[in-house]
């Protein structure tokens, strides 16, 4: 640590290089941590799984509905504690596209017995059963619009129509629930599925799906394949499967995020390795007298090796860190784009991630130059500007 003035002082010789470079680093570690706060927001609904959950399902796609009637018989299933029936509403607010948000009818007590993630406090869960056009509303989505508990909020369903004789669905906010977990989704409106199915004018009677807890997280692949033995050969097959195999499918199907993301940093990455090796080479080689009067004063082959490399490190951690600082705090503000990626954070472990590949940068943009620095002869070090 003693020579870190020293490392300082090598840095701040040509200021405007060590600061072009030290920006070009911050800007690709930005890059990567903003690609791991959209892999982490389509990886959320996967994470926040759990392995006693299952989702049934229409066998071809979730898109098409099966009959509501089916949750009595998926009740009977040995094996199966609780049915919590589910339906896509897509609403949107103000009949504006661009406030769009995950709208699903539910049924209250069992889709909060099924997720107890999500906390909602009793007197507001008493009141969603009591108000049969209430709804709940995650935190993020309350403050996006400034609504408050009490508020009437008017949407549109491009799916499902409005109720007849009326220009627009109405529900009234009668709780806001949140979550201790990192990851949940705080963005989605819930609201009662006896209402919906009462007021909408088609598709009376039918689901989009059913989340199902088992009581044996080992035996949920057999109690999967009994669900869809029950419908076989029926007008509406089921395909019943764990609720973070249906997550990861429904990323998939907008990509390999993970694939895309390895294939841009990568490009990235190398792209900095070679413009922080080649400032590090500029560097020594333009102190190449220095450092052979550093030899003769004692200085040990070993030791400007390790000066050359604590240069380099210096700036890729310097660069790195900051970047990585930014991509951060901008998850920690909150989604850019909620209605498209409703949980947006940098995990904990792709922060780690970052640093030790800044650090590793670092240690392989010096290394040639900190070798050639290490093997430099005094005599010819010294006679290299004379």
């Amino acid at each position: 640590m003693k020579f870190l003035s020293l490392v300082w002082s090598n840095l701040k010789r040509k200021k405007l290089r060590t600061s072009l470079t030290v920006l070009s680093i911050l800007v690709a570690f930005l890059l990567y941590g903003f690609l791991a706060c959209i892999k982490a927001a389509f990886n959320s609904g996967v994470n926040m799984a759990d392995a006693d959950r299952l989702v049934t399902r229409h066998k071809v796609s979730i898109i098409q509905s099966i009959p509501s009637s089916y949750e009595s018989r998926i009740t009977k299933v040995p094996g199966v504690t609780l049915v919590a029936p589910q339906s896509w509403f897509g609403g949107i607010y103000q009949n504006d596209s661009k406030n769009f948000f995950a709208t699903i009818a539910v049924e209250p007590e069992s889709f909060l017995a099924m997720y107890p993630e999500f906390d909602l406090p009793a007197e507001q869960k008493a009141e969603w059963l009591k108000v049969r056009h209430g709804a709940i509303v995650g935190e993020v989505t309350l403050k996006r619009f400034g609504w408050k508990i009490g508020d009437t909020i008017p949407l549109t369903a491009p799916i499902w129509g409005e109720p007849k004789g009326k220009t627009h669905w109405e529900f009234q906010i009668v709780g806001v629930y949140t979550s201790q977990r990192k990851g949940a989704d705080l963005t989605s409106f819930y609201f009662r599925y006896d209402f919906f199915d009462e007021a909408r004018e088609r598709g009376k009677g039918e689901i989009g799906w059913f989340g199902i807890r088992v009581a044996d997280k080992d035996k949920a692949a057999s109690i999967s394949k009994t669900i869809d033995e029950e419908f076989a050969n029926s007008a509406y097959e089921t395909k019943t499967e764990p609720e973070g195999a249906m997550m990861a499918g429904f990323a998939e199907q907008l990509g390999d995020i993970g694939t895309i993301m390895f294939a841009v940093v990568s490009a990235v990455f190398f792209t900095i390795l070679l413009v922080a090796g080649n400032t590090m080479t500029q560097s020594v080689r333009e102190r190449t007298e220095e450092l052979g009067v550093l030899k003769a004063m004692g200085f040990t082959n070993g030791l400007v090796l390790m000066l050359v490399l604590l240069e380099s490190c210096v700036i890729a951690l310097l660069g790195g860190l900051i970047g990585l600082g930014i991509a951060w705090a901008i998850g920690v503000g909150g989604s850019p784009a909620p209605s498209v990626l409703p949980v947006f954070f940098l995990p904990q472990k792709d922060l780690i991630i970052g640093a030790c590949m800044a650090l590793a940068l670092g240690l392989v943009a010096g290394a040639l130059p900190a070798i050639q620095a290490m093997r430099l002869q005094i005599a010819v070090a010294l006679r290299r500007n004379g």
